[in-house]
């Protein structure tokens, strides 16, 4: 069978076959790009059903007034039998009036594709590496993590769902000072565990997490390293700190229902060798030279400033307003050192990158981008799409005010136990409800609230609320049919105006790497199914079920079951359940 053609897409190729006539009639130039026409609904329904921008953007390449072409164009449109009217607005814009029976059709491509409605081969397979929450091995995920984690987890569903291959990656800074901290801080959690009263010092981890890595590392060697120097148990313990936090995180963001690809060792990384292959690799293309770092700014230089010679990466090439040491004066790899390495080491086998950052490594944007362009685009090839998205910290609240409480974890509240509360769903619909570098509230009251303000509640009872039609008109023997679809009036066809525009929600987001845009459109959509809904409170005669009408019943079903069907796909995308009762 052959697979419809959505309704955005169908009539995208319209206007393009329209456009070439156009080219080969000599009215626009041979080589004409149409990259920057685009589609959408006008942003004032009354203007019509589709807008297109494509006279307003090839007028100046094709030496003509925008009206002018404007007019050419639709002369093309209008004798479209799916089209009922063709007209410029403004300087040049194009409102489209389509014929009831084009959103019927599209009504009926959503039933037919069913889950597969609004995916995209626009990725065309190739791969994209998406790091995300890459938070140190040093104790359970917290909340300072989880908008990040649910971001980057949304964005890989987006882009499968787009027709990318997705590699979900997972950066274990296992290499620095702070892995030295916790392996001092089980070494102390090992001593209690043998019966020692411990007083845990500043500087160091007072997590009770702790406390059953220490007990099984005393069950297991006694109190062979209780008094031992550090230089004889710091490695061992080390490594069975980091693959116990490790095991916690996994634990932890299953509770969002986030499971990586691909775990990436720093330290591994390092001990590897790749680092220094990149280092040599980067001389070699004249990227990295010895040379002494400027003065830090102000009127002198700190007494303590003394200038040494380090390598440094050329990242003023590639627009960062001074180049950056790779390695430290004690010959140790500086973090941008290693970061540089581990992103040479994804771009081999990649071809996009995409990390979601903390908004706290803002300052860092530039010269990891500015390495990437550098890594990616020697010997004349063209640099591999890097994008960096920052995300910025969640508050948390009740009852009007910074929420606090019990932490096992010492110092902040984790992730597990905030899921616990509210649910893996609301957890991750609202950490999509803003844009990522936006600050958010997390309200406890609010995303438990049955209402239109919160929006977890909202697209959830949409869905429900057509399941719980569905499940009534079973019990009555009435089955959703499209034999009566002429039957759908006026508002009908605004929500099927409104599902028909899931296809290119997902494509936009999924260019724009936003996630959060199918759950802003997801609102919308759940918005028109209320609207609709509510008719019914006043007018019987516009429920979903009109016993006394079977046959515009069955197609009010219809409808209801491919708006509900759009609805679960695009909370899917989100990894987000779509209820069928509340």
């Amino acid at each position: 069978m052959t697979t419809p053609k959505t309704l955005y897409a169908a009539y995208t190729a319209l206007i393009e076959t329209v456009l070439t006539d156009l080219v080969a009639e000599g009215v626009l130039p041979a080589g004409t790009s149409f990259a920057n026409v685009t589609l959408e609904p006008p942003r004032d329904p009354s203007h019509g059903d589709l807008a297109t921008n494509a006279a307003m953007v090839l007028a100046k390449p094709a030496g003509m007034n925008p009206r002018a072409l404007a007019e050419a164009i639709t002369a093309k449109l209008a004798v479209q039998p799916s089209i009922t009217s063709a007209d410029i607005a403004g300087p040049g814009f194009i409102n489209l009036r389509l014929a009831g029976e084009a959103w019927l059709d599209e009504l009926r491509a959503i039933a037919s594709l069913g889950a597969d409605y609004g995916r995209s081969q626009m990725g065309g397979g190739a791969t994209v590496n998406v790091e995300y929450v890459s938070a140190n091995p040093t104790g359970p995920m917290h909340m300072g993590h989880c908008r990040g984690a649910v971001v980057g987890d949304a964005l890989a569903g987006l882009l499968e769902f787009a027709g990318h291959r997705v590699i979900k990656e997972y950066y274990v800074n296992d290499a620095g000072a702070q892995v030295d901290v916790l392996a001092r801080s089980v070494h102390l959690r090992y001593r209690e565990a043998l019966g020692e009263s411990i007083t845990i010092p500043e500087g160091l981890y007072p997590g009770d997490y702790l406390v059953d890595i220490g007990q099984k590392l005393a069950a297991e060697f006694g109190d062979k390293y209780a008094a031992a120097p550090e230089e004889e148990w710091l490695i061992l313990f080390r490594t069975r700190a980091v693959a116990a936090m490790m095991d916690m995180i996994r634990e932890d963001l299953a509770t969002l229902g986030i499971a990586h690809d691909l775990f990436s060792s720093e330290a591994e990384l390092q001990a590897s060798g790749k680092v220094d292959a990149a280092e040599a690799w980067l001389r070699d293309h004249d990227l990295v030279y010895d040379g002494v770092l400027e003065a830090p700014k102000g009127k002198a230089p700190p007494e303590d400033w003394e200038p040494v010679q380090l390598p440094l990466f050329r990242s003023t090439k590639f627009g960062d307003d001074q180049d950056r040491p790779i390695k430290k004066s004690n010959g140790a790899w500086t973090y941008f050192g290693a970061d540089l390495a581990y992103h040479f080491q994804k771009a081999q086998t990649a071809d996009a990158l995409v990390d979601i950052w903390g908004a706290d490594h803002a300052g860092t944007v530039k010269r990891i981008k500015a390495a990437v362009a550098a890594l990616t685009s020697a010997d004349g090839a063209s640099p591999k799409p890097f994008e960096v998205k920052l995300v910025q910290m969640v508050q948390l609240m009740k009852g009007g005010q910074p929420f606090k409480m019990s932490k096992r974890a010492g110092n902040f509240v984790t992730l597990a136990d905030v899921v616990d509360m509210v649910g893996k769903d609301v957890v991750r619909f609202t950490m999509l409800t803003r844009k990522p570098d936006a600050q958010m509230d997390f309200d406890f009251d609010k995303v438990v609230e049955a209402s239109k303000d919160n929006p977890v509640f909202y697209v959830q009872y949409a869905h429900a609320r057509i399941r719980s039609s569905l499940r009534k008109a079973a019990d009555m023997g009435i089955t959703p049919s499209d034999a009566a679809l002429d039957k759908l009036g006026t508002e009908e066809l605004a929500l099927i105006a409104r599902a028909a525009q899931f296809p290119r929600e997902i494509e936009a987001a999924a260019r724009a790497r936003e996630p959060h845009r199918i759950a802003f459109y997801l609102y919308d959509l759940a918005g028109d199914l209320h609207s609709y809904w509510n008719l019914g409170n006043d007018r019987p005669e516009k429920r979903f079920i009109v016993e006394q009408d079977p046959a515009l019943t069955a197609a009010r079903l219809f409808l209801a079951s491919a708006i509900g069907q759009v609805i679960c796909g695009g909370l899917g995308v989100l990894g987000v359940e779509a209820v069928e009762s509340m």
